[in-house]
């Protein structure tokens, strides 16, 4: 689906801070996305946790740096980090450049997949209003 030109892929869930989840059983891929990349620019370091770290919906994690920010990433569902994507560590610009695909962040096992209901959806009318109103508000950015 697209929102204000923007890409939200419709079989992932969305949170208010850029960021998206994939579910594959009771594991959630989490990333950035295309709007989200688009507002910090050119991702230029993005700090992983470890494996096995536990973690709680709605608390930081994780950071990630452009030029000119640094964005605070949090957990879209609580659970263990399982996986992280070693790639960014050598190429971070991944997350600008394939946000869906090969810049994904972490991956998580879930212990409680009811948490999915505070996300958002692509056609939720709640996404779409807060995309329109984000990008009046990054517009400068935005060019």
């Amino acid at each position: 689906m697209q929102i204000s030109g923007y890409e939200f892929p419709d079989d992932l869930y969305y949170d208010k801070l850029h960021g998206w989840a994939k579910v594959e059983g009771n594991i959630i891929i989490q990333g950035l996305t295309e709007f989200g990349q688009a507002i910090a620019q050119e991702i230029v370091f993005v700090e992983a946790p470890r494996t096995g770290r536990d973690v709680k919906q709605g608390e930081t994690f994780m950071s990630m740096e452009s030029g000119k920010w640094v964005g605070r990433i949090a957990a879209m569902a609580s659970g263990k980090v399982t996986e992280v994507n070693e790639e960014l560590e050598w190429e971070p610009t991944l997350v600008n450049e394939s946000p869906y695909e090969e810049g994904w962040l972490v991956k998580i096992e879930m212990t409680d997949p009811a948490e999915l209901e505070h996300l958002m959806k692509a056609d939720s009318p709640e996404l779409k209003a807060f995309i329109e109103e984000q990008v009046e508000q990054y517009k400068d950015i935005l060019g």
